[in-house]
């Protein structure tokens, strides 16, 4: 049964049609890659099956529950516990440690005791080989360092997917490989799908599938 099944998805900014009619599934266990030129649809995509933006017609089914149906209160409580995110600049709180920045999603999701929810995120820093950085404000990590944070704080609360955009865009060569060899870590060890968003052609050919859009419609599945 599939993870993530969107059918028919359009999405419309002023007089552009920027999603044109889009039919996209996800099995669990997946590492997708989303690739195309800029402007051709990959991000509001990325948006609308994240539910952070809806669309104009069409459906997102995530686990057999129908997001598109959702009010907007249960959409984030959807949100916060299922989905979790990497964007391009790591959007860190800058005044907590990285442990803090970890456990937010946690805190918010407010279903389990702060030791627990601490106990996880030291956890899931250890599993990134940042056992020893918790206690660093984002100012005192490295770019590749907060992006490994901001990995963690994705799975907080074990989501049933990650969705990134362009994850590595703003890292070097090496802390871009050493990124994508994680997200393939991570679905190996700990069986997470992730869709990614990307312009970087070394990551598109590693994940089990790469798509293509081209202005608002998947040319290729």
């Amino acid at each position: 049964m599939s993870l993530l099944q969107a059918q028919g998805i359009t999405r419309t900014y002023g007089s552009l049609q920027v999603l044109k009619g889009i039919d996209l599934i996800i099995q669990p266990g997946e590492v997708v890659a989303i690739v195309g030129a800029s402007g051709a649809g990959k991000s509001t995509l990325l948006h609308i099956i994240g539910t952070l933006d809806r669309p104009d017609q069409g459906s997102v089914q995530i686990q057999d529950t129908d997001v598109s149906r959702l009010s907007d209160k249960a959409l984030a409580q959807f949100r916060n516990e299922r989905i979790g995110f990497v964007f391009q600049f790591h959007n860190l709180l800058a005044e907590f440690t990285a442990l803090e920045n970890v456990c937010m999603p946690g805190f918010i999701g407010g279903k389990a005791s702060e030791a627990g929810i601490r106990q996880r995120g030291k956890e899931l820093l250890a599993l990134l080989g940042l056992a020893d950085r918790q206690d660093h404000l984002p100012s005192q990590l490295s770019g590749g360092e907060q992006q490994r944070v901001a990995v963690a704080r994705a799975l907080m609360n074990q989501p049933a997917i990650v969705l990134a955009d362009e994850p590595s865009g703003n890292l070097d060569s090496k802390n871009a490989e050493d990124l994508h060899r994680l997200f393939f870590q991570l679905r190996d060890e700990l069986g997470q799908t992730f869709v990614i968003v990307t312009h970087n052609e070394e990551l598109a050919q590693m994940a089990d599938r790469r798509l293509s859009m081209r202005d608002g419609l998947m040319e290729s599945v």
